[in-house]
């Protein structure tokens, strides 16, 4: 059994193939290194430098490593860019993952994981977001993983694929320094970001309907995130696997923005007040993951709390910057 990672040299990707390397699984990473890092994958683990939007490529990968699934993580992922670049939104993230969906059919493939978002909730006004909350999402990213897992459900249905959809709430931290995030699009590379630049962290709304006034969400660690995967793929390859499962990754645990920044500031030692600046459009008030679901169908619970996150991340993010 041969496992192809999609997006696999990326921050997530590269933690997803560790996890499954070190369980026994074979794997084999496709990137085309728009962010993907290849010393991030471990040793052994064959990467493919292209994209998956190239039929002819896929169906040579197939073939060539024996594939038997898919877990797909290569996407744009970007919330403000997707708002300025839908059409391209659409196109890379569900046109592609037609494109891959077709490849896998024909290559008689038949377990397919799904990286989705909890972007597909929008603003739910609920204390827990459980799978069966409606989704409504607030911008064309959330949308095109909304439309993705139709799609992925879809193409399970007519070509009799088991699949898993996996929703992912505030991914954060490291499971090893060189393993570290290299993009500042998340809220702790974007502290850590300001710190490094010596200027003041910022929080975006401070007037929320929360106990201290700022968002509340839920943060899940990437070693965490990458066992799903692994308990996604288990499930997959069980001899009563079929039909489809969405799920929440998530704690269960909300943490505010406020809390995060002064948990920030312990860990970095810069402990400097926030600057509070306006709300941004589309912001939840609060997005809390109900972990039940993930629980029950995957065997799959979150270990670190968000201490580890941002320690671990502060480590990576010294070692990327020199420091």
């Amino acid at each position: 059994m041969t496992w192809l990672i999609t997006g696999g040299a990326g921050y997530i990707g590269a933690h997803v193939a560790r996890a499954m390397a070190g369980a026994g699984e074979s794997v084999v990473a496709l990137d085309d290194l728009s962010a993907g890092v290849p010393a991030r994958l471990p040793a052994g683990v064959p990467l493919v430098r292209g994209s998956a939007l190239d039929p002819d490529l896929l169906r040579r990968v197939f073939a060539e490593h024996r594939v038997t699934g898919v877990v797909h993580l290569a996407a744009r992922k970007q919330v403000a860019e997707s708002v300025a670049r839908p059409t391209w939104y659409y196109a890379e993230n569900v046109g592609g993952l037609a494109t891959l969906l077709d490849a896998v059919a024909e290559a008689g493939i038949r377990r397919f994981v799904f990286s989705s978002s909890a972007a597909v909730y929008g603003t739910p006004d609920v204390d827990l977001i459980t799978e069966d909350t409606p989704c409504a999402p607030v911008n064309p990213y959330g949308e095109t993983k909304l439309a993705g897992e139709w799609l992925v459900r879809a193409a399970g249905r007519a070509h009799g694929i088991a699949t898993v959809c996996l929703r992912y709430f505030n991914v954060a931290g490291t499971a090893a320094p060189e393993l570290a995030d290299t993009g500042v699009f998340n809220i702790v590379p974007m502290v850590f970001d300001r710190l490094t630049r010596d200027e003041a962290p910022r929080i975006f709304g401070a007037d929320y309907p929360t106990p201290d006034g700022t968002c509340i969400r839920d943060y899940i660690h990437v070693a965490d995130l990458a066992e799903a995967h692994l308990a996604a793929a288990r499930r997959l390859t069980a001899e009563d696997a079929a039909g489809d499962l969405t799920v929440n990754i998530g704690r269960g645990v909300g943490v505010s923005v406020r809390e995060l920044v002064t948990l920030i500031g312990e860990v970095t030692g810069d402990t400097r007040p926030a600057l509070v600046e306006a709300r941004r459009p589309g912001d939840a008030p609060r997005a809390v993951a109900s972990a039940d679901l993930a629980a029950k169908g995957l065997g799959w619970t979150a270990r670190h709390d968000v201490r580890e996150m941002v320690a671990s991340a502060w480590e990576g993010w010294q070692r990327l910057h020199g420091r």
